[in-house]
């Protein structure tokens, strides 16, 4: 009794470290604590398996605590949300173009500066390849990834600290969740410029989450919650410009950032409205 009291208390920080000590203890696993920051071959032969830890952390402890916390009828509402496919169609609209349309208005523009910052599905040979490799990336990432991030942690951070301040702060948590895979993998890429790129991928993933959670709080759908990770996630693996510079892939990544903070400026303002009227 004490043990599961203790569980329910404390249900959020639980799954936090148990999201975070299985993908962090898979990838030392995989790829030896010698070997971070990676580089050439080690990066690429290490790749599917870190990939893999990073998908088993958030899901395998989502359910685990939902299991935990919650019982069987916590698995059962986790099922229904997971299911949960009728909501208004402009929230699918919502879920699956906010990252493409603002990637796809940024990328137009900078290609009138130079012709690197032209989306990669349009200037790379497998253009087959490309998409499978999203589509792939985009699902698995948001599929699994969601189960733990959208499925357990959302409802209870929005409980704790409402919308806003609850999707800053598992923003921020789910972007240093990713920090040892990004070392692993990105260090070498963006040398010098990795603490700005580091920086940049913070605040662009917490904005990002703030926006899903506030997609979340009006549908309470998982499945979309899972659509609009994987659009985010597969909408950079196809319209990141393959042929651009480390500089010029910083530039970018700040515009889309900032224009992430920008959407979530003007949800913030809208919510403020409706709780005044």
């Amino acid at each position: 009794m004490g043990g599961t009291s203790f569980v329910k208390r404390h249900a959020l920080p639980l799954y936090f470290v148990l999201a975070y000590a299985i993908a962090w203890g898979g990838i030392l696993i995989a790829v030896g604590p010698g070997n971070i920051p990676g580089a050439g071959e080690q990066i690429e032969r290490g790749f599917m398996w870190v990939f893999l830890a990073m998908l088993a952390g958030p899901s395998i402890a989502g359910v685990a605590m939902t299991a935990l916390a919650d019982g069987g009828e916590g698995l059962r509402d986790l099922a229904a949300r997971l299911l949960r496919w009728r909501v208004p169609l402009r929230w699918y609209g919502v879920a699956l173009l906010t990252a493409p349309l603002l990637l796809a208005v940024i990328m137009t523009v900078l290609s009138f500066i130079s012709p690197a910052f032209r989306p990669g599905i349009l200037t790379v040979s497998d253009k087959a390849g490309l998409i499978g490799m999203s589509l792939a990336g985009g699902l698995l990432a948001g599929f699994f990834e969601e189960v733990g991030w959208t499925g357990f942690a959302t409802p209870r951070m929005q409980r704790r600290f409402g919308v806003l301040t609850g999707g800053l702060i598992l923003g921020a948590v789910w972007m240093l969740w990713h920090g040892l895979a990004d070392v692993w993998g990105s260090v070498g890429v963006y040398g010098a410029w990795y603490a700005l790129h580091f920086l940049l991928w913070l605040a662009a993933l917490t904005a990002y989450r703030v926006l899903m959670g506030w997609v979340y709080s009006r549908t309470a759908s998982l499945l979309v919650g899972q659509l609009m990770h994987a659009s985010f996630t597969g909408s950079q693996f196809l319209l990141s410009p393959a042929a651009a510079s480390t500089a010029q892939n910083i530039l970018w990544y700040a515009l889309f950032t900032v224009g992430l903070w920008l959407l979530v400026a003007v949800i913030a303002r809208r919510m403020k409205r409706e709780r005044s009227a």
